[in-house]
């Protein structure tokens, strides 16, 4: 609480001066309340959201989509970092290696390739299979589908590697 000291001497009974008070305020009443905010925000705020990305499954029931060699791109995460990709589902493809920094990387691809065939079927049915190694990092494949996001390509499936691709790291 505030409280007002009077001093009144007796000095000078014949003057009249001004009575000179002095106040003090109590501030432990504001102290208590700024700790009470704090704690009241500390404990109510939320400090991180987890920060997730959707991932649609296919669906197991029901025959396989069809899909067209012209409208396939492969893009496989290796060991070390590096990108294998290749066109169309070929079984003897003509494979490419690039990575995600360098200029022809793996985002200029996906762009070209999506013009392309943008530019063929006039409609943006760009399909990408995402397959990984067992020695790929993980964060390759968080990039590689933040790609998908980027770039806004729509279709792309996550799916097994075969032997044969696995060794493709290995030349």
């Amino acid at each position: 609480m505030a409280e007002m000291n009077n001093t009144s001497g007796n000095r000078h009974e014949g003057k009249r001066r001004s009575i000179k008070k002095s106040t003090r305020v109590d501030m432990t009443p504001m102290v208590d309340l700024g700790f009470l905010l704090i704690t009241f925000f500390m404990l109510t705020t939320t400090m991180a959201q987890p920060k997730t990305l959707n991932l649609l499954m296919p669906r197991t029931d029901g025959e396989p989509m069809k899909l067209g060699e012209s409208k396939a791109l492969t893009v496989i995460l290796g060991p070390n970092n590096r990108v294998v990709w290749y066109e169309g589902m070929d079984t003897d493809p003509q494979i490419h290696h690039t990575s995600f920094a360098n200029k022809n990387g793996i985002r200029d691809i996906l762009i070209s390739k999506k013009a392309a065939v943008m530019e063929k079927f006039h409609s943006n049915d760009l399909m990408v299979l995402i397959k990984a190694d067992k020695t790929a990092n993980y964060k390759n494949l968080v990039d590689i589908m933040d790609e998908m996001l980027i770039n806004k390509i729509d279709r792309y499936a996550v799916t097994d590697i075969t032997p044969q691709e696995t060794a493709w790291f290995s030349k």
